[in-house]
């Protein structure tokens, strides 16, 4: 089961020129896309459908903001929209597609703190929020896979200039300590298993040099819980993946096939969950 995850900053401006590419070279089971500031209709379906992919979407209700959306060649039994949470759902955060084989995929844009923390208090209640949910999806019996941009740099490595961003939005002890509860609560960086080094990112300014320099953070993962942390086989950085001020990532995990079937031509049940 080959997953990539990728904040497009735009989908409408990257389908055709980069997103399709993409699906054609790296021909993922599943793409999930961040940002996609789009609704469904405003993207053709046409070239998706011919490679082998159907989409489900999650915009925000504010047009040209936020939004996700994932590309399956793989069929789900049915979607999840949002956490439940109608204040957080509202901004198209979290999709999740649930598969016969007992995995949840959950594709999830994290909000930014914002310049001068304007949204941290907002921020710090979603990351409550989606670790419940995430918590419930165990509980109901999945593996959860959970792919997106954070919008955390975890540790030091994970950013070239940890010292002058201490007090910044994206690396505030707040957010990496919620990093901390997450993995303590039995969730794995997948990255991580394979390279423990620094120097590795996923985001980096528009500002001219910045990106050539590698002057980035890593703010996009791919997380596991525990029960399939032994069967991740790869998980990388696209780095060179360009277009968006993100590249995206990938992973590689090995869960049972037999009950997984290609995307059928009926849409299986989407809802929005309720919240505990």
């Amino acid at each position: 089961m080959k997953l990539l995850s990728w904040n497009v900053n735009g989908l409408r401006a990257r389908m055709e020129s980069q997103v399709l590419p993409l699906l054609q070279e790296e021909k993922p089971d599943l793409l999930l896309l961040q940002e996609t500031k789009a609704e469904e209709h405003q993207v053709p379906a046409l070239f998706l459908s011919e490679l082998g992919y159907r989409s489900w979407w999650h915009p925000a209700l504010r047009p040209g903001y936020s939004g996700v959306a994932t590309f399956s060649r793989i069929a789900p039994v049915s979607v999840e929209c949002g956490i439940g949470v109608p204040d957080i759902d509202c901004e198209g955060r979290v999709l999740t597609l649930n598969f016969a084989n007992g995995i949840a995929v959950v594709n999830a844009y994290f909000p930014n703190s914002q310049r001068g923390l304007l949204r941290l208090d907002h921020k710090i209640y979603f990351l409550d929020k989606i670790l419940r949910y995430l918590q419930k999806k165990r509980e109901e019996g999945y593996s959860v896979v959970i792919g997106g941009d954070f919008n955390i740099a975890h540790r030091e490595i994970d950013l070239r200039n940890p010292r002058q961003n201490m007090e910044n939005a994206g690396f505030l002890p707040e957010e990496r300590s919620w990093i901390d509860r997450f993995i303590a609560a039995g969730f794995v960086d997948t990255f991580r298993i394979f390279c423990p080094d620094g120097g590795h990112y996923t985001w980096w300014s528009y500002r001219p040099g910045v990106r050539q320099r590698n002057i980035g953070w890593r703010i996009d993962y791919f997380f596991v819980d525990a029960s399939l942390a032994g069967k991740v086989s790869a998980a990388g950085i696209l780095s060179h993946i360009a277009g968006s001020d993100h590249c995206p990532v990938s992973l590689e995990v090995a869960p049972p096939r037999a009950e997984l079937s290609s995307v059928p031509s009926e849409d299986p049940p989407v809802a929005s969950p309720d919240e505990d």
